[in-house]
């Protein structure tokens, strides 16, 4: 496809569910014009937020700061979906919400996309533990993942700092299902690797945005990352992947990652470092530099294979 840009046409959002069971997920898509033929992206969202403030923010001065407004405008049509327990999908049941949930959330929610939109595969970008969701969920339908991203991703957690702080907390993470979040929670994912990484006016309105829709958050993404890891087999992931790494990131160990990339088995795979990005990529200062990274590889030809 080409990378042509409609910047004065109207982005279209439509709510949509699904369920898994009797548990209703909300969905959301963004498109321009109209959603048919085009192809489809499925952002999936981390642990301590849902699906909208992470990819369909609005900061007053700050061009693009929805991703799925600026994929929409380059011809891609864009889904998230709120997982089991955030946002305003159900927060009925009495579980932890683990990352094998989440990826059952997906499993779901593209029954929802390929029934209604009759879309037949997805890239799919997940970020943190949105990674691993995302991961796990194309491990378990490669048919339906044609190509996928993995940013702040975590295989084993060696050599990770911020999940052995966190560690450290696992006894008070297992005696809940769900831990309390606010403002000063939201500052200290910007704070705890590189504060100069993002701009407070963002911070603030990503954090007005998550709070608007959740006062609490799950505890099983936090579980599986302090005490299950790994939860994904790179040997598995057979589609062509992507994965990128915050300069700063103290969550996705370079090491860590290295090994988990040396893995994959298709030949078509892309490892980036991203200069300036601590953590949450899209609401970093250089989020257009993730965009384009993002871009350029899910626009990338289909390598001809030798032989």
């Amino acid at each position: 496809m080409t990378a042509t840009v409609i910047a004065e046409a109207p982005v279209n959002g439509v709510e949509h569910w699904a369920h898994k069971g009797d548990v209703r997920l909300f969905l959301w898509e963004k498109y321009v014009g109209s959603p048919e033929g085009k192809p489809a992206v499925l952002f999936v969202h981390g642990s301590s937020m849902a699906s909208q403030p992470t990819f369909d923010l609005s900061v007053p001065g700050r061009p693009d700061s929805s991703a799925m407004d600026w994929f929409a405008r380059r011809g891609f049509v864009c889904w998230c979906v709120d997982m089991e327990g955030y946002g305003r999908s159900d927060k009925t049941r009495d579980i932890y919400c683990d990352i094998a949930n989440g990826a059952d959330d997906l499993a779901a929610a593209t029954d929802y996309i390929m029934n209604t939109r009759s879309v037949r595969s997805f890239m799919a970008y997940g970020i943190s533990s949105g990674a691993l969701r995302a991961a796990l969920f194309a491990q378990r339908h490669p048919e339906r993942v044609s190509r996928l991203a993995l940013d702040a991703f975590v295989w084993t957690g060696e050599g990770a700092p911020t999940l052995a702080q966190r560690r450290k907390k696992l006894p008070e993470f297992l005696a809940s299902k769900r831990r309390p979040i606010d403002r000063a929670f939201v500052y200290s994912i910007f704070e705890r690797d590189h504060p100069d990484c993002a701009e407070r006016r963002v911070v603030d309105a990503f954090a007005d945005a998550i709070l608007a829709l959740d006062d609490s958050m799950p505890n099983g993404t936090y579980i599986d990352m302090c005490s299950k890891l790994p939860v994904v087999d790179p040997d598995r992931i057979t589609m062509p992947t992507i994965v990128l790494r915050g300069q700063y990131d103290g969550i996705a160990a370079f090491d860590d990652l290295i090994e988990f990339f040396k893995r994959l088995p298709s030949p078509d795979k892309q490892f980036s470092v991203m200069a300036g990005i601590s953590h949450a990529s899209f609401q970093q200062k250089n989020y257009l530099m993730v965009y384009q990274i993002l871009h350029a590889y899910f626009t990338q030809p289909a390598p001809a294979y030798v032989g």
